[in-house]
């Protein structure tokens, strides 16, 4: 009984006190100005704060919205909900003027201009201005990713990085630019495109003067001086200077393609590779350079042509001094000196240190030939055997200018 853990010399005591809807008896030690939950032991120095406790473990909400119908244990709780119905907001930050339904908000919106950061990881001791920032943040070491998205299974530390994740899927972009119409998944997406519009690039490099328009390109750049590779590859130990080339990189060992074109259902690894492909489909053209007037589709493209007329080539190798005017040729050229071949058919098992060389190599299996010699109709596998074979055509066609030619290069 509750009754035998009374300490002795208690001025005065209350009889056991009972639900009226669920009938479970509590009862309080009254000692001085203390009312104790013999259930969780918590003491209270009013009956009526003791009162409003017990619905705790009652489960009793006596007090209702008249609007939404949600129900309420205490009536102040009532009373701030239905500021979302009236919109009221009376706690006013005296700095910056935004109000809150609730001062308990308000107090936690103080922090930003104060700069406090209350709540402190006892592992590493970053700072934290809200409790559930650090929370979510106490997953990064433990590992917990409780968010699971019930389309492919992929967990997530934080219910919002699951919301966004899941954008992926539905291909929802809700986030448009009133300048160009241009959709985002992401709105820090769309703030780093308005500068396209702006010009603006607010980040620049100290060291060399380069200018940036997004703050993850500056943070990458960065990294080309200092030579840091923090994200470093479990599987083939290649190393990375930012989080998103080393997330793409994983997907070339995993095999996954998440993002996946409602035309042709073509599937990609980045984001970036499915919005270029789609102007495949629509034909758009957006980049033009100003010397020759050529268009591209892709941005990348944009920049290889550029170097053209400017013959930069920054790309060198710390090897052999070779320099190259796209990253991906000094990539796939340090191969030479690495031996490194990360692409491998899944067929034969033969590997290579290029992916282009890789789907060609697959042609060999799926008897896939998708160049054809326009002269004679015939297919192939590689764009090279269409161009050795319009050569041999017309020297062949030269050399028998005057009589009936018969496609005969190729057959058996």
């Amino acid at each position: 009984m509750c009754f035998d853990s009374i300490i002795n010399n208690t001025p005065s005591l209350s009889p056991p006190l009972f639900s009226k809807s669920t009938g479970i008896p509590h009862c309080a030690t009254v000692s001085q100005k203390s009312y104790r939950c013999c259930v969780c032991n918590k003491g209270f120095r009013s009956k009526a704060e003791f009162s409003i406790h017990e619905r705790i473990h009652t489960g009793q909400k006596p007090y209702k919205c008249d609007v939404c119908g949600k129900q309420f244990a205490q009536k102040s709780n009532l009373s701030t909900h239905k500021r979302i119905h009236t919109g009221q907001k009376p706690y006013k930050c005296d700095v910056c003027g935004k109000g809150f339904s609730q001062n308990s908000n308000l107090s936690v919106h103080k922090r930003i201009h104060t700069g406090e950061s209350p709540h402190k990881c006892d592992i590493c001791s970053k700072e934290f201005r809200f409790g559930s920032g650090l929370s979510s943040h106490m997953r990064t070491h433990t590992g917990e990713k409780p968010y699971k998205c019930d389309v492919c299974g992929k967990g997530f530390s934080q219910n919002n990085n699951l919301s966004v994740h899941k954008r992926i899927h539905t291909g929802e972009k809700p986030h448009k630019c009133d300048i160009c119409a241009k959709k985002f998944r992401f709105g820090c997406d769309l703030s780093s495109h308005m500068r396209i519009h702006t010009g603006e690039k607010p980040f620049r490099c100290d060291i060399c003067g380069r200018s940036f328009s997004k703050s993850s390109s500056f943070s990458k750049h960065k990294r080309t001086h200092t030579g840091q590779k923090p994200y470093r590859c479990d599987i083939c130990g290649k190393s990375f200077t930012d989080n998103t080339t080393f997330s793409n990189h994983k997907r070339i060992h995993t095999g996954e393609k998440p993002y996946k074109c409602d035309v042709c259902d073509k599937a990609f690894r980045i984001s970036s590779a499915l919005s270029s492909h789609k102007r495949i489909h629509t034909g758009e053209k957006p980049f033009r350079c100003e010397v020759c007037s050529k268009s591209f589709s892709k941005s990348s493209s944009f920049s290889r042509h550029k170097r053209v007329h400017t013959g930069q080539k920054p790309y060198r190798c710390d090897v052999c001094d070779k320099a190259f005017s796209v990253n991906s040729a000094l990539t796939y050229h340090k191969r030479i000196h690495t031996g490194e071949k990360p692409y491998k058919c899944d067929v034969c098992s033969k590997a290579f240190s290029a992916n282009c060389a890789l789907s060609k190599h697959k042609r060999l299996h799926t008897g896939e030939k998708p160049h054809k010699f326009e002269v004679c109709g015939k297919m192939f596998h590689r764009r090279t055997h269409d161009k050795t074979s319009s050569k041999r055509y017309f020297a062949n066609k030269n050399r028998v200018r005057n009589e009936t030619f018969i496609c005969t290069l190729f057959s058996a």
